[in-house]
């Protein structure tokens, strides 16, 4: 098992209060509640804690775009990841992911992965995702165009990055007389590229095809629907005739370790709910505007998200799966139970959630990369590696 810091990068410091007149923290929370300033202070100390990241023996450090919301104030993933680049030197930089539908010039993603592949010298790893229904309510965009665009965008990126240019593009969505991008990717043919989705089946089977074996990332849900999902790829894989190894799959959920399970719940408790029921809550036709998904991802997405409807106790987010927490062998046990369940080779670590102070987060990075981390990963390694690291 690998293990890559994923990090929200949330606005912390909304005002509970103000923000609770709005049905949600995406799109219509007025940005009168942004503060610039703490905002500066927040940039800065997200990024300190992603670099402390590669101090602390994380495999990577993973970055994702979210548009006008308090939820995650990362429009930019390739600004951060840019940011990431020259300060680390040997974590992998994931951008999980870009939304490339969103955009009226892909051309552009391109163009900026290969710069950061350059610049890393091969520790990119690229992400293409649609962007989650709010997206499409910030930018604009007609969801129902969603799955082409993000097909057409795909398509043009990988000929820009593996075909000799210049080259004529000319598709229903994207028109450019000249495909010719400088720089080319560092990483040949072009650098991995993981999908992160909700659950939707296209993706899914998109993602195992043969032409492409993407590596398929579950995002945060309870885990019998990530168990669900993870079994569609290898499913998908199968009737491909390939079989998916562990890496081809990877699961993102918040963490967090403290000296006990009885201090790790009450320390979480506030932040974890703050994050659950304040910062994602949408509502559903925010989340899955019409034309965004087919129908039968729709059935599948809805039969998942049925399970948790409405406020979620830090304590039933545990009883789910959807968080892990308590002392270093608890959570131990609960990634290990669960790792053994489903086998997936990529844990993305979600180790500051919602409001968590630095100080907390900080400290849960150390108590996980320290006395969760190696233990976890000679348990992947093989089963007898759990004994010898305790």
């Amino acid at each position: 098992m690998k293990f890559t810091l994923f990090h929200l990068m949330p606005y912390a410091d909304l005002d509970l209060d103000a923000a609770a007149a709005y049905p949600t923290a995406w799109v219509l929370t007025p940005n009168h509640l942004y503060d610039p300033k703490k905002g500066a202070k927040l940039y800065n100390r997200y990024l300190d804690e992603l670099e402390l990241g590669e101090a602390l023996g994380f495999d990577g450090l993973a970055v994702n775009e979210h548009h006008q919301t308090a939820y995650g104030i990362m429009p930019s993933p390739i600004v951060t990841a840019s940011a990431l680049a020259r300060r680390t030197k040997t974590a992998k930089i994931a951008i999980l992911g870009s939304a490339i539908p969103l955009r009226d010039h892909p051309l552009t993603l391109a163009e900026e992965h290969a710069m950061i592949d350059n610049i890393t010298e091969g520790r990119l790893i690229t992400g293409f995702v649609r962007g989650i229904g709010a997206e499409y309510h910030a930018w604009g965009s007609n969801p129902a165009f969603s799955h082409e665009r993000f097909h057409e965008a795909h398509d043009m990126i990988i000929a820009a990055w593996t075909r000799p240019g210049p080259f004529r593009w000319s598709g229903k969505h994207y028109h450019f007389e000249y495909v010719n991008p400088w720089p080319r990717p560092y990483q040949q043919p072009h650098p991995p590229i993981w999908v992160p989705s909700q659950g939707s089946s296209e993706t899914i089977e998109w993602a195992a095809h043969p032409d492409r074996k993407y590596t398929y990332l579950q995002t945060f849900s309870p885990l019998k629907a990530v168990r669900r999902y993870l079994e569609q790829y290898r499913e998908a894989a199968a009737r491909y005739g390939w079989t998916a190894s562990d890496d081809k799959l990877g699961w993102a959920i918040p963490i967090y370790v403290a000296g006990s399970d009885e201090a790790a719940r009450r320390e979480a408790k506030p932040h974890f709910e703050v994050f659950r029921n304040r910062l994602l809550r949408m509502p559903i036709e925010m989340l899955l505007p019409p034309g965004y998904s087919s129908l039968e991802s729709m059935k599948g997405i809805a039969k998942a998200k049925a399970q948790i409807t409405g406020d979620i106790t830090l304590e039933t987010a545990v009883d789910m799966g959807m968080f892990f927490c308590g002392s270093a062998a608890t959570v131990r046990e609960q990634i290990g139970a669960a790792w053994r369940d489903m086998r997936v080779g990529h844990l993305l670590a979600m180790l500051q959630f919602g409001t968590l102070p630095a100080e907390l987060t900080e400290r849960n990075m150390r108590l996980f990369a320290g006395e969760v981390m190696p233990w976890l990963r000679q348990l992947s390694g093989g089963e007898g590696g759990a004994a010898r690291a305790a």
